[in-house]
């Protein structure tokens, strides 16, 4: 059977040309930027009329890149939402971020995913937004696992013929080969103002202790899909806001 195989392709090549049997990559022409310039150099954007799923653990910079999405989102007067499946989004922080609440649309599910889905199929279909996020960070990766493979087909059809960009925020991979554009996250390091000494008011001694602020934290991005598209990783960092 290997024999054959290489045989077939053989002659193909030979008629067809070499790049006959290499996957075929879909090529967006229109894409959302994230507003980070480190990720859309690997990415070249988020891509619309598709599924692009950012994961990784707690603290993986995750949230960070979907503010950062919203942010350059809603300043260019594009309609977002966000289905926020655990309750877990802050608009003060979104404000401090730079979103303009007044073009995002916040959807609460209270911890009941069959509800946030329906709301995010209830999105999609009106095809007026431009980003749409379906959060489901806070969900336990093994059970997002398993969430059944209709429901990501059912998007992606939804979304195919639409100026709709759709981010998955999850733990771990789920969306499997219905996304067309799939980033792994984690936390790199975190950077520390010097040290500065002051004097304790709650010790008599008066002995000094240390003081340093968090400057920001350094994450770290993998594109896993498309699997081709030159340099897959990439360092970014993000400024702590007080």
């Amino acid at each position: 059977m290997a024999l054959a195989k290489a045989v077939i392709e053989s002659e193909l090549s030979s008629r067809f040309g070499g790049d006959v049997f290499k996957l075929a990559e879909r090529r967006f022409t229109e894409v959302l930027a994230t507003g980070i310039v480190e990720i859309d150099s690997v990415t070249g954007g988020l891509p619309r009329g598709a599924i692009t799923e950012i994961f990784g653990p707690a603290s993986s910079g995750r949230t960070s890149l979907m503010l950062s999405a919203l942010a350059h989102a809603t300043t260019h007067e594009e309609a977002c939402a966000v289905v926020d499946t655990n309750n877990s989004f802050d608009p003060k922080s979104a404000s401090k971020a730079g979103i303009d609440l007044e073009q995002l649309l916040w959807l609460r599910c209270a911890g009941k995913l069959e509800h946030s889905f329906k709301a995010a199929d209830l999105i999609l279909q009106s095809g007026g937004f431009s980003l749409v996020i379906l959060d489901l960070g806070d969900f336990p990766g093994a059970q997002a696992r398993k969430i059944i493979s209709s429901w990501w087909y059912r998007f992606r059809r939804v979304v195919e013929d639409k100026p709709t960009a759709l981010v998955i925020i999850a733990e771990d991979a789920c969306v499997r080969s219905c996304a067309s554009l799939c980033l792994a996250m984690n936390k790199a390091e975190e950077d520390w103002s010097l040290s500065a000494s002051s004097e304790s008011p709650l010790r008599a001694s008066k002995s000094p202790f240390t003081i340093r602020l968090l400057q920001g934290i350094k994450f770290h991005a993998e594109r896993q899909r498309p699997i081709f598209l030159g340099a897959r990783e990439i360092l970014f960092k993000s400024h702590a806001a007080y």
